[in-house]
């Protein structure tokens, strides 16, 4: 950190408050930096020293303890601020802070990150999960939203509307990371990916030797940033602010719900929903969650009704006794309907992604099988998505950095443990746990192929080509043009093509 030390650091934020007051004599507007005389700053010319605006948190405020806090409490951080954004204005102002003072940064929207990357030691974190605004375009089909929606709070207000795009099935994950990372869900088969729905964004990147710059993206402009942003877009190369969507209209969905006792029928129900699921109607997007105790079963299906979703599933259904339900109603009631309350969900989770492009053996379900009957705790479990036929085989105009479009299923072991706001509560069960993945994991290696970034884990080999494939080398090329400086890096960033 040069000559900043950790208490000039809380000194200089402790003198921050809220407010407007940005640096002194520049401003940004649209794609342009700004002297305080209207003439462009120079990208190799020194911004004016920034001030950080926004609601500010330091460790000595009464909410440091919760405000620094992830989903994941496996991870335990303590930044030296968290800078809530207020506005674009606060990003930038937060960017430039960051990179005159030499303090390390990482980006947070939805606190989900699953390595604890969006939380940084003796740094600042950039939060903008208060950016929530809205702006729906019923006549265009349009929607501009801040990125500090989470997807129960997007699903909701499009739903309003009749309208929708793919989301992740966990309301209180950002919509803002799950789309950068391509975002997969219910409606992935019937709508594509999440991000193949973003068609611009407003990002704050490094400009300068110092300083940041806002840009609008989209198809007529910085396309290529559009492209990355597209699977790749969490904290490589800028800071999301808002995004906008071309969203689709969707009056009314059938949810139905499948419950099996026990794991005596996870061979038939698991093969026989491998080999039809991905290959039907695209309007149905399936999942299918195997614990210890039981194995679940969630369809939904896109402008359907009850009969044809259970019509849809029959062959999977015919397995033994299940007790199904199925509900019917518009998108943003069932969403609602089906979220768990985060208090009621183990406080350490692990995970490990894989995407497979043909059916398991019988062999590898019976690895399923034998992982989850000795899985350490009942919410550990096996989870899929189907892909297969479905709309996410086509990319969006313009592409996408998103590679995984020929699987057949998407699939992830995942194990949670320990009680939420019980410090300590699970070390006893850490070492089993992570154990048992890593086990689990490493023995599906043979039947998968490729992760997703937004259930990354820190052991994946080969990471680069794993996330993003092929298209690794072209996102090192666009990271060189956007952050050429690496300034926004983590454990997994990209590097840009320069280094």
């Amino acid at each position: 950190m040069h000559d900043l030390s950790r208490r000039k650091l809380l000194q200089a934020t402790a003198a921050v408050g809220t407010g407007a007051v940005v640096f002194p004599g520049i401003i940004t507007s649209g794609t342009a930096a700004f002297a305080a005389d209207g003439s462009d700053l120079a990208y190799g010319e020194k911004c004016p020293p920034a001030t950080l605006t926004g609601r500010i948190v330091r460790p000595q405020d009464p909410g440091y303890a919760d405000a620094r806090l992830g989903w994941d409490e496996l991870f335990d951080r303590y930044p030296l601020v968290i800078v809530f954004a207020q506005e674009t204005q606060d990003v930038v102002n937060a960017l430039t802070w960051a990179r005159q003072n030499d303090v390390a940064l990482r980006v947070r929207s939805g606190r989900h990150s699953l390595e604890g990357w969006s939380n940084v030691d003796n740094g600042i974190v950039i939060d903008v999960s208060e950016l929530k605004s809205t702006h729906i375009d019923t006549d265009n089909n349009t929607a501009r939203v801040g990125a500090g929606l989470n997807q129960l709070e997007a699903v909701t207000a499009l739903g309003e509307y009749d309208l929708a795009v793919t989301t992740g099935t966990e309301g209180s994950v950002g919509l803002s990371g799950a789309t950068l990372g391509g975002g997969l869900g219910f409606l992935t088969r019937y709508l594509g990916m999440a991000c193949d729905s973003l068609i611009g964004a407003e990002i704050v990147i490094p400009w300068g030797v110092d300083g940041a710059k806002v840009l609008e993206v989209d198809l007529k402009n910085h396309s290529d940033l559009l492209w990355a942003l597209r699977g790749a877009g969490n904290g490589n190369f800028g800071i999301v602010t808002s995004l906008t969507y071309k969203v689709t209209p969707l009056r009314s969905v059938a949810y139905l719900q499948a419950t099996w006792e026990g794991l005596g029928d996870l061979h038939g129900i698991f093969d026989t929903w491998q080999r039809s699921a991905p290959l039907a109607d695209n309007r149905l997007g399936t999942q299918l969650e195997i614990h210890k105790s039981q194995i679940l079963l969630f369809g939904v299906l896109a402008e359907g009704s009850e009969a044809e979703a259970k019509a849809l599933l029959a062959p999977i259904l015919s397995f033994g006794n299940p007790e199904v339900t199925v509900q019917t109603g518009g998108w943003g009631e069932i969403y609602n309907g089906f979220q768990i309350p985060t208090e009621d969900e183990p406080a350490n989770w692990k995970f490990f992604s894989q995407f497979s492009n043909e059916p398991f053996p019988y062999e590898a379900i019976e690895l399923i099988r034998s992982f989850i009957e000795i899985a350490p705790t009942e919410e550990s479990n096996f989870f899929t998505q189907a892909f297969g036929t479905g709309a996410q085989r086509h990319e969006p105009p313009g592409g996408s950095a998103f590679p995984h479009r020929d699987a057949l299923f998407y699939s992830e072991p995942g194990v949670g443990w320990g009680t939420r706001g019980e410090p300590e509560s699970g070390d006893a069960l850490t070492p089993v746990a992570q154990t048992w993945i890593a086990e689990f994991s490493q023995a599906l290696r043979p039947y998968v192929d490729g992760a997703y970034v937004n259930v990354p884990n820190i052991g994946t080999a080969e990471w680069e080509t794993a996330y993003w494939g092929r298209n690794f080398k072209r996102l090192r090329q666009i990271k060189g043009k956007y952050d050429p400086l690496n300034v926004f890096q983590y454990e997994q960033s990209i590097p840009p093509a320069t280094c």
